[in-house]
């Protein structure tokens, strides 16, 4: 086997071409989906996008013969070598498997075990990794050889990654980590015995068997590793095969180790064609890109803390950490007084002639020359047949270009620099920028200033594109973690995010390496229960409530004109003269407010700043003061936003913050329907669109309400009827709500009660029986104290577009399609149910048949009750004179025409009111238009069946 092969590092020129191994992957079986996380080394000129070169430096001289390597043949893999490998995978699968039910105690004791005996060899096995190599540094590599067992094993001895590792018992989550089952490590030569150990430990912890593929140039030193860690392990009670190894390692065996069926997680550390082949498979992949970090010194830095730094960092292990500075930017303020410091640390700066003679040897046919990487300077000086002083510890050139014509401004894996001079920090900024693009993105970047330099950092920051930024700090030591930063992680292998081209943007770690099952018990959204504060109820009680407002200088009094002409708004000014309360009064309110009527509104509020809002009326002046006293204390509030739709109240896009900062806002209803006095809803007419929107939010719930039965005794028959069937929908549909809870199915039990029992009475009788008023009165709010948190559905969907087109009344728009819900909800087994109900099945038909119940309507079967309630909801309506059809509510045959060509746009824009989402069944568009229709042409009764089915 070639000393020379370096395939196995990432840019390292290589001996010769890939062998084809296809037929190995059939010999090895089918492949199957697997993750790749392709570790960093020594990376080839240009690996990012490449910017266009910043300046023209001098001419490039010939290249100088700098030893380069002799291309060797490479013999075919022996059928004998892939024999072993496939054993060696069963015996690894059959190993994870024992490892994969062993306890979080058990593991802990293997991992602890396994860094204690890797830790004690640190010495040994990095002299064997220099002595086999040739690169680097044995005391450096001491150090990392102590990183990867020390450090990994002090980060991670406590982190759960076995079984339940996290729980929530009040959420109903619980995170179970499961092993991805056998890896295949690729190990390189720049870093093959701390990789390996690296690579092992995090394998211990996380119940996961390792294949490691050493480098044939690191082959001893890389195996002598893993088996310390492997011989602790299996002391400590793992499985004999947990760790392993590829005694006859090559590039073609790599290959099949990767495509392997039984590997389900790759870690490969390589050059360009192994990263290739491992995402070429097609399968998930994890990587790692190359590194041309930048080190930024402005003019507010430390300068003797920042070279220092970077001397300490790019003499590490004679730079061969892909994480090292490769280039050193520096504003031109300061660039004098750095380039001294650089030589007083013991960096030599090269001549023109010496800086050519490096770029020549630096690279060999367009790639980084590999007898360079991981080199001492004695031994680069006579590669690139230059003279240096003794002591030297650097080779710094002075260049002001960046791009291929450049040599050094790319990724060099030993203790050379760039160092570029820039008239400014922006300008300094732009050219780290380019270098990272240029051949590192992603990896990582270093700014040297004063700490307390916000801006210089944020701009730094903002500009660059690498997942790792560094702040006075030297980047080979700093980018691994854990010791100039104890919260970034520690690691040997750095992701750099989709700029370099990998999905992973963090340092790699034990969570890469397990499945996380996340096991979610039922648990339906937490429910909620908001009236106003305060509700004043009984006759007279407009006064005593009122005498609350003590103290507030100025309110501001909505109504329509015909409340204002019957002297209503005089009953609210009297009271609040004898309080010294300032008023005023709005009443240009019509039915169904416009935007126009609320901006109108808004500008006398603007003028008038109260610190109280009265709304005085029915559902309209309601409706309208609450979007005022929204616009008066928020006026950035968007109209659009507010008129989105929502799934969830609690989680809307759109939100509006509380209310009453300016102003208390007091609802005083003088009807009985709406309910608005207690709800968090508004329904405003778009004028511009002729189009309705009912609105919602938390926010829109009154301080007040007072429900003084005395303010509705002559109400006209028709507003007696429709308001009252307009309540009885609110608490049918809440009833059945997706969202209806114990605490508001018995608020519409009891408005249902009432209605049933005095509505008819209160039509009939009008002023002359009281007690009818009073308690209709009353259940038109307990009906909006239901809904306003269990919220409706589909009648009223339908209404509120039915109503908009045809100026249909709301309350006689919900008597026209309310049994036709009932019978459509009424079932099952829906084609279709709301994504998120509260109830663990579909139940609507049974709680209608509750209510049937309650009423004392007959009925033996859930299907009869449900019949039952239907006939006395039209016996209801008949007794108030309500029409039967929506035919008979429009009353006029020339509009038969304009309904059925509107159908198919009414039906969709009922499907996306803000109503439909809450209905127990979740509607097809072409099951509103149904409904349309069978509610148009006909009355519901008889009804023959409940039955509904739907076109899917």
């Amino acid at each position: 086997m070639s000393t020379n092969l370096l395939s196995c590092k990432r840019g390292v020129v290589q001996t010769s071409k890939l062998t084809a191994v296809a037929h190995v992957a059939s010999r090895l079986g089918s492949r199957r989906a697997q993750r790749v996380v392709c570790e960093a080394v020594p990376s080839p000129a240009p690996v990012a996008p490449k910017t266009e070169s910043a300046a023209v430096s001098a001419p490039v001289a010939p290249a100088v013969v700098a030893a380069a390597p002799l291309a060797k043949e490479r013999p075919p893999v022996a059928d004998d070598h892939l024999a072993q490998l496939k054993a060696q995978l069963k015996r690894a699968q059959e190993s994870q498997q024992k490892y994969a039910v062993f306890t979080q105690a058990q593991v802990d004791e293997i991992f602890r075990n396994a860094a204690e005996a890797a830790n004690a060899a640190r010495i040994p096995l990095a002299k064997m990794a220099v002595e086999e190599t040739r690169m680097g540094v044995v005391e450096d590599k001491v150090v990392k050889n102590h990183f990867a067992s020390e450090f990994i094993y002090n980060k991670y001895k406590n982190a759960k990654t076995c079984g339940v590792i996290e729980e929530d018992e009040s959420g109903g989550i619980q995170k179970v980590a499961e092993p991805v089952g056998v890896i295949a490590g690729i190990v390189p030569t720049t870093n093959p015995t701390s990789t390996a150990i690296f690579k092992a430990l995090l394998a211990l912890k996380t119940r996961n068997a390792l294949v490691l593929c050493p480098h044939p140039r690191a082959a001893k030193c890389t195996i002598a590793a893993a088996k310390i860690v492997r011989d602790a392990a299996v002391a400590a009670g793992a499985p004999p095969e947990i760790i392993s190894w590829v005694e006859n390692p090559s590039l073609p065996v790599s290959q099949a180790l990767m495509q392997a069926p039984e590997v389900s997680l790759i870690l490969a550390t390589g050059g360009p064609a192994m990263v290739r082949a491992a995402y070429s498979s097609g399968h998930p992949s994890l990587g790692v890109g190359a590194g041309n970090t930048p080190a930024l010194i402005d003019e507010t830095a430390d300068i003797k803390m920042a070279v220092s730094s970077i001397m300490l960092s790019k003499t590490f292990d004679n730079g061969v950490i892909c994480a090292s500075e490769q280039s050193v930017v520096v504003v031109g303020k300061v660039y004098d007084e750095v380039r001294a410091e650089f030589i007083h640390r013991g960096a030599y700066f090269l001549n023109e002639e010496e800086k050519n003679k490096v770029r020549a040897g630096v690279l060999i046919d367009g790639r980084l020359n590999p007898n360079i990487v991981g080199q001492s300077i004695p031994k680069l000086a006579q590669l690139f047949g230059i003279k240096v002083p003794e002591g030297t510890r650097v080779l710094i050139g002075e260049v002001d270009t960046i791009g291929d014509t450049e040599p050094l401004s790319q990724e060099k894996l030993c203790p050379i620099l760039a160092m570029y001079k820039t008239p400014t920090f922006e300008s300094a900024v732009q050219t780290s920028h380019r270098l990272i693009m240029y051949g590192g993105a992603g990896h990582t970047s270093v700014l040297y200033t004063n700490p307390l330099n916000k801006a210089h950092v944020e701009l730094f920051e903002s500009t660059v594109k690498t997942v790792r930024i560094l702040i006075n700090t030297p980047a080979s030591q700093g980018a691994i973690g854990d010791l100039y930063n104890f919260h970034l992680d520690p690691s040997l292998t750095l992701g750099c995010g989709t700029w370099g081209s990998t999905s992973v943007s963090n340092n790699v770690g034990p969570q890469h390496l397990i499945n996380i099952k996340t096991v979610t018990s039922r648990r339906e959204n937490m429910l909620w229960f908001r009236v106003p504060p305060k509700i004043y109820f009984k006759g007279g009680c407009l006064e005593v409530a009122l005498r609350d407002l003590v103290g507030k200088k100025r309110a501001f009094v909505v109504t329509d004109k015909p409340l204002f002409d019957l002297g209503y708004a005089d009953k609210v000014t009297r009271i609040l003269d004898t309080i010294n309360v300032h008023h005023q009064v709005f009443y240009h309110v019509t039915p169904d407010p416009t935007l126009a009527c609320i901006n109108a509104g808004l500008s006398e509020i603007l003028e008038f700043k109260p610190d109280v809002i009265i709304a005085m009326g029915g559902g309209s002046p309601m409706d309208a003061a609450k979007i005022m006293w929204l616009m008066y204390e928020c006026p950035e509030t968007r109209f659009d936003g507010l008129a989105m739709r929502f799934m969830d109240i609690r989680k809307r896009v759109y939100e509006v913050p509380e209310l009453g900062k300016k102003a208390t806002m007091v609802c005083i209803p003088t009807t009985s329907g709406t309910g608005s006095e207690v709800t968090p809803f508004s329904v405003v007419t778009d004028e511009r669109m002729g189009a309705k929107y009912p609105l919602a939010d938390y926010a829109l719930t009154p301080n007040m309400a007072i429900v003084d039965p005395q303010l509705v005794l002559n109400i006209p028959k028709k507003l007696t009827a429709w308001g009252g069937i307009d309540a009885l929908t609110h608490a049918l549909e809440s009833y059945v709500s997706i969202c209806a809870t114990e605490y508001t199915r018995g608020l519409s039990r009891e408005a249902i009660q009432l209605l049933f029992k005095y509505l008819p009475r209160a039509y009939t009788n009008g002023p002359n029986d009281y007690e009818a008023r009073e308690k209709v009165h009353y259940a038109a709010t307990i009906a909006g104290m239901a809904f306003a948190n269990a919220f409706l559905g589909i009648c009223h969907s339908m209404a509120h577009k039915l109503g908009a087109a045809f100026h249909v009344p709301h309350g006689l728009a919900n008597a026209a399609l309310i049994s036709h819900v009932i019978r459509y909800n009424a079932t099952d087994k829906p084609a279709k149910q709301a994504a998120f109900p509260q109830y663990q099945y579909p139940n609507a038909k049974h709680h209608y048949a509750e209510l049937s119940t309650m009423l004392n309507l007959g009925g033996a079967t859930d299907d009869e009750k449900v019949v039952k309630l239907i006939e006395a909801v039209e016996e209801l309506k008949k007794k108030c004179d309500i029409p039967l059809t929506i035919r008979e509510v429009l009353n006029d045959p020339a509009k038969e025409q304009e309904y059925m060509q509107r159908l198919d746009t009414l039906a969709e824009e009922a499907f996306d009111d803000q109503c439909t989402g809450a209905n127990p069944r979740y509607p097809l568009i072409a099951d509103l238009k149904q409904i349309y229709i069978d509610a148009y042409e006909a009355p519901i009764l008889p009804i023959k069946t409940l039955e509904f089915f739907s076109k899917v």
